[in-house]
C-alpha cells in the first residue's frame, strides 16, 4: 500500500504543525501557500561528521517523507566539504578527519537517507517528486583560495563571527582560535547559489526550502552554528540581485527566505539533544 499524508488535513503544512514539527519558521503565510501550491524543492543539509546518522536527523528524515508526500522534490544535501573543515569548537581545534574517511562517511550518510525517501519518486505523483542527493563538495572543491576569497569571501562579516559563543570563548581562552573557523558557514551557504543547477531558482516554481533543526537556525549558538539563517539571508540577496527583473516581468513574489525548523529532540532530562548522545 503506497504511503500517503493524513487527508484530514488541508495541506502538509497543517499536519507538520500538528505533529509539532515546526518550532520556528519564516513568513508562515507565505510557506503554507508554498507547500500547497505546485512542487516545489526543498532541501535538509547532512555534515558527515561521523559514520551515521544519529537520532536528531530522524525526524528531519520523517518530516523530508511528508513534505515529499504533498508532491515536492527533496534534496539530500551532504556536507562533503564543510565535513573536511568542521565546525568551532568553543574548547580547542578540531582533530581533522582525512579525506578518503569523509568520502566513506559520504557513502554511509547516503545509504542511510535512501531508506526514508523515495528516489524513484511516488506513483501518485508519476515518480515527480524523486528525491535527489547533492554534495556541496561538488561545487566547492573546484574553488581556488582566491575564487571563494574574491566571489564568496566578501559577502560575509567579521562581526558576525565574533558574535558566536564558541567564537568568542576561543578569542578570550589562551589556545586563540585559526582562520579555519570562519570557513564552514560560507561553504555551507554556498548553497544559495549553488543549488540552481540543481532546480533550485530561489523564486517560483523552483524554491529552495531549506529544513532542519533549530541549530541550524539562530545565531548566536553555542556551536557557532545558524546555518540556514545564514542561506535564507545569502538566498534573499541573491535573488535581489539576479531575479528582481524576472518577478517584476512575471509578478512574482520572492519565496527564496521560506525555511521551517523543527524542535530538538531532547533526553528525557530535557537538557541534552538527542543529537548530541
Amino acid at each position: 500500500m503506497p504511503q500517503r499524508n493524513d487527508a484530514s488535513f488541508d495541506d502538509v503544512w497543517e499536519e507538520l504543525n500538528w505533529r509539532g514539527l515546526v518550532h520556528v519558521s519564516t513568513d508562515a503565510a507565505e510557506l503554507k501557500a508554498l507547500l500547497a501550491g505546485e512542487p516545489v524543492t526543498f532541501y535538509c543539509g547532512f555534515d558527515p561528521t561521523a559514520p551515521s546518522l544519529h537520532l536528531g536527523n530522524l525526524v528531519q528524515l520523517l518530516t523530508m517523507r511528508r513534505i515529499q508526500l504533498a508532491g515536492h522534490k527533496p534534496l539530500g544535501l551532504v556536507g562533503g566539504s564543510t565535513g573536511l573543515i568542521g565546525d568551532p569548537r568553543p574548547s580547542a581545534e578540531r582533530t581533522l578527519n582525512t579525506k578518503d574517511t569523509v568520502a566513506e562517511w559520504v557513502g554511509y550518510l547516503r545509504a542511510q537517507i535512501e531508506r526514508f525517501l523515495s528516489f524513484e519518486g511516488d506513483e501518485q505523483f508519476g515518480g515527480a517528486n524523486a528525491a535527489r542527493m547533492v554534495n556541496n563538495l561538488d561545487w566547492t572543491e573546484g574553488l581556488s583560495a582566491i575564487d571563494f576569497l574574491r566571489d564568496i569571501g566578501k559577502f560575509y562579516r567579521v562581526g558576525t563571527m565574533l558574535k558566536k559563543d564558541a567564537v568568542a570563548a576561543r578569542l578570550a581562552s589562551d589556545a586563540g582560535i585559526s582562520y579555519r573557523v570562519q570557513l564552514p558557514d560560507p561553504a555551507r551557504a554556498s548553497t544559495s547559489w549553488a543549488l540552481p543547477q540543481y532546480g533550485c531558482t530561489c523564486c517560483r516554481p523552483g524554491a529552495a526550502i531549506p529544513v532542519g533543526q533549530p541549530d541550524q537556525w539562530h545565531r548566536p549558538h553555542p556551536q557557532g552554528r545558524g546555518r540556514d539563517a545564514r542561506a535564507i539571508q545569502d538566498a534573499a540577496h541573491h535573488q535581489q540581485r539576479r531575479h528582481q527583473v524576472r518577478r517584476q516581468e512575471q509578478g512574482q513574489r520572492g519565496v527564496a527566505g521560506c525555511g521551517p525548523h523543527h524542535p530538538t529532540r531532547s533526553t528525557s532530562s530535557g537538557s541534552t539533544p538527542m543529537m548530541r548522545t
